[in-house]
């Protein structure tokens, strides 16, 4: 009973402050249930540029996520249910880190994964997503990309790219510590007829071992066209919930503890608190947010 009333005083403190719910597929079921929009950082970054009739978007993600959000919408309030969710991957680049490794380079453009901060995104060329991070290396004319913050995805770009790809020494401690090698060989044993989906943030020695290498979106639609119906899911375990709700019929075998705590931090209860407060909210300085617009536009283009 508690949870019903608790969604019935979201969906209605939604209405009155015209608001709308942006999840990621990491989130917790009950936090997908309750959102207008579930999607990965792509769809979610298209879906708050297009939200145009709301007053209030209430972001259950992560801290970069929001920052995106407020990027595309300054005119709008930006709320993170929770403001200590933070991303690993994001924190192990600063732009003073990244311009001060650019000073070792020339005629070089820099591609900023968009699991980075508003600052890190402000001294970038362009932005990209697991889902489009090939296309937009692609779409640079320099043959030297240096590739921000994760490695694994840059490796992975650099093994289907004849440009150079550099990475950053940075990772998802999720997908890069406990994603490995000899767990997905025991599930692949143990599973024999399984198709195996791998996120390209894992480590090359994984992703060769997969069937499809792909982001969220991408497992969403190889899923619902595959014929098969049992499914490995290399990424963070929270992605089986939405696989599962669109394809009852298939089953989902996730990896053991690949579980990121901050994508748990959200809970319904801090979202309507967010809507009754309207407090957390993100904002970016003005010189911070146009330089980083540009990169994340560039992309947006692209997709």
């Amino acid at each position: 009973m508690e949870k019903i009333n608790l969604v019935e005083q979201i969906k209605k403190l939604k209405k009155e402050r015209k608001a709308i719910i942006l999840s990621h597929n990491y989130q917790p079921p009950e936090v997908q249930g309750i959102a207008d929009f579930v999607g990965d950082s792509l769809e979610l970054s298209q879906k708050a540029a297009a939200a145009t009739e709301a007053e209030v978007i209430i972001f259950c993600g992560v801290h970069f996520m929001a920052e995106t959000a407020y990027i595309l919408n300054p005119g709008k309030k930006i709320i993170l249910p929770d403001p200590e969710t933070g991303c690993p991957l994001a924190n192990t680049i600063t732009a003073k880190a990244l311009l001060e490794e650019l000073e070792n380079y020339s005629n070089l453009a820099v591609v900023c994964y968009i699991n980075s901060s508003a600052e890190v995104k402000a001294e970038s060329d362009i932005c990209c997503t697991s889902s489009n991070a090939l296309k937009v290396v692609e779409s640079l004319r320099e043959h030297q990309i240096l590739f921000v913050p994760d490695k694994n995805l840059a490796n992975y770009v650099n093994s289907q790219t004849d440009k150079l790809v550099i990475p950053w020494e940075g990772s998802c401690p999720i997908h890069d510590k406990l994603i490995t090698r000899e767990e997905a060989l025991k599930l692949k044993e143990e599973h024999p007829e399984a198709k195996f989906m791998a996120h390209p943030e894992c480590r090359l020695e994984v992703l060769v071992l997969a069937d499809r290498v792909c982001g969220t979106s991408g497992m969403l639609k190889y899923v619902k066209e595959s014929s098969a119906k049992e499914f490995i899911v290399g990424t963070e375990a929270g992605m089986a919930y939405r696989l599962k709700k669109e394809n009852p019929d298939k089953n989902f075998i996730t990896f053991k503890e690949s579980i990121c705590p901050d994508m748990k931090c959200v809970t319904l209860e801090k979202i309507l608190h967010s809507l009754e407060t309207l407090n957390s909210c993100i904002v970016v300085p003005e010189s911070v947010r146009l330089k980083a617009k540009r990169a994340v536009v560039r992309m947006l283009e692209l997709s």
